[in-house]
């Protein structure tokens, strides 16, 4: 009798430790929503893509919140994060939550999302695309520098400063232009279930707030970065408030402080090494 009272003392004893373990472990098992953050130029997708893989990846993750405050930016990488919103929103519902600004590069981006939403006076739209050209031959020949090309083709050196656009390599810039343009609005309509021609209606640059954005259905409806996770919460079956796991990229604070301050140079730097970029970018 004696043993057995111990033998059921014992067995108590771990019931109670494994219900300990459970309050204090089993809690960090709770469902939640993931946080990506995207702010500034889009010049890179490297850091977002692998926060939204990890996203995916994640089992205690159910839903995922994108917010958005970004003008726009160069094109592959818009595409790339573009990509892997869809990748994740065909395994987990995403929502989009639109900041101040998220238009253009910005929009394409969340235009994949299971669920916008954005705040009455967001800036988004802008849907387009641009390439900027600037031409300095006449301040050359001013101070005398004359610059000679040699090159394997006609179109090699398109669009260079130094000298005159011919009709040719308009037409061939152009080319280039209404084929990015035409792989928008495609994305926009695939990702917002809409008609090619009722988007190319509206993708002529211009720009949208939040509310314009919800009558033309480029958007699911107005609210907050709190309505957002609370709306990826109940899509994505999690009972009650939900908990937030912000992901962050591997950058410190100061570092990220700076490049968003500076993006519009660090870009324009980058347009230059290239020559010339075409860019999903609000103007």
């Amino acid at each position: 009798m004696r043993k057995v009272a111990i033998f059921g003392g014992v067995m108590l004893a771990l019931g109670v430790f494994a219900a300990l373990v459970a309050c204090f472990f089993g809690g960090s098992r709770k469902e939640a929503v993931g946080l990506v953050e995207l702010k500034g130029m889009i010049i890179d997708s490297q850091e977002t893509v692998r926060l939204l893989d990890e996203c995916r990846k994640n089992s205690r993750i159910r839903a995922v919140v994108l917010r958005v405050d970004s003008p726009g930016g160069v094109v592959a990488p818009a595409q790339e994060i573009c990509e892997e919103v869809k990748k994740l929103a065909a395994v987990k519902k995403v929502v989009v939550s639109m900041g101040t600004l998220a238009a253009s590069g910005g929009y394409y981006v969340a235009a994949p999302a299971t669920f916008i939403i954005a705040n009455p006076g967001t800036l988004t739209g802008s849907i387009g695309v641009i390439m900027k050209l600037p031409n300095i031959e006449g301040l050359m020949s001013k101070v005398g520098v004359r610059m000679e090309t040699i090159a394997t083709g006609p179109y090699k050196d398109s669009g260079s400063p130094t000298r005159p656009m011919t009709d040719a390599d308009r037409a061939m810039i152009r080319g280039v232009i209404d084929s990015s343009y035409g792989q928008f609005v495609r994305a926009v309509a695939e990702g917002r279930k809409l008609p090619v021609e009722e988007v190319r209606k509206i993708a002529d640059g211009r720009i949208l707030t939040g509310e314009q954005a919800l009558q033309l259905r480029l958007v699911d409806r107005l609210g907050t970065l709190q309505d957002a996770v609370a709306e990826a919460g109940k899509l994505g079956g999690i009972k009650g408030e939900p908990e937030v796991i912000r992901l962050k990229k591997k950058r410190s604070f100061l570092v990220d402080l700076v490049a968003e301050e500076t993006a519009g140079r660090i870009a324009e730097r980058v347009r230059q090494e290239q020559g010339m970029s075409v860019r999903y970018e609000m103007q």
